[in-house]
């Protein structure tokens, strides 16, 4: 007699699928009236500089990325996907990604459509979904990782309170190729 073992598998850890309020900033789920905005901001060539995004990205990228890639990150635990807004119009994107529940770590990645651009959002943003992370969500440790030629990036990271930690050589890819990344870290007893 042959005897089949069923694993039962506790519930996947998740983030808290919420939105974060901050005075006039707003972290919410996307949406699909995001879709033309998130397509404008993806062609742009500086998101396009610094994001493997697909080129050209068009409204079937977009889409499929509202509804299904953002839902798949939270469902699978991985992570959390959030649309900035700012002052009621979409400004940006925000996420937790490559989250490590057993190390209790995860990683935060960035943009901002290019009419925000210069108001500090990416920072605000990243502090509040960091922190909250950190905070609220069990996280020991917050990572953000920009290419060394991305100084918006990095500045935006120093702003948010994280600590530049050092290079990782040759540890990112773009449509230019490959690029170092610096490290930037916040550990719960930075709050």
């Amino acid at each position: 007699m042959c005897h089949t073992r069923v694993m039962i598998e506790p519930d996947t850890p998740r983030f808290a699928d919420v939105a974060l309020r901050e005075g006039s900033l707003v972290l919410r789920p996307p949406v699909v009236a995001d879709v033309p905005a998130i397509v404008r901001s993806c062609r742009d060539a500086l998101t396009q500089r610094w994001l493997p995004l697909s080129d050209p990205y068009d409204e079937s990228h977009a889409r499929e990325f509202v509804t299904l890639g953002a839902e798949t990150t939270w469902r699978s635990g991985d992570g959390v996907v959030r649309a900035i807004e700012h002052d009621g119009a979409f400004a940006g994107m925000i996420d937790l990604k490559k989250t490590s529940w057993r190390g209790r770590t995860t990683e935060i990645g960035y943009w901002v459509a290019p009419e925000h651009r210069g108001r500090g959002l990416a920072a605000r943003a990243a502090r509040l979904l960091g922190d909250w992370a950190l905070r609220d969500q069990g996280m020991e440790r917050v990572e953000i990782r920009a290419a060394t030629g991305n100084l918006g990036s990095q500045r935006a990271a120093l702003a948010a309170g994280y600590r530049e930690e050092g290079v990782l050589r040759s540890a990112g890819f773009v449509h230019g190729g490959r690029v170092d990344l610096v490290v930037f870290g916040k550990v719960r007893a930075d709050l």
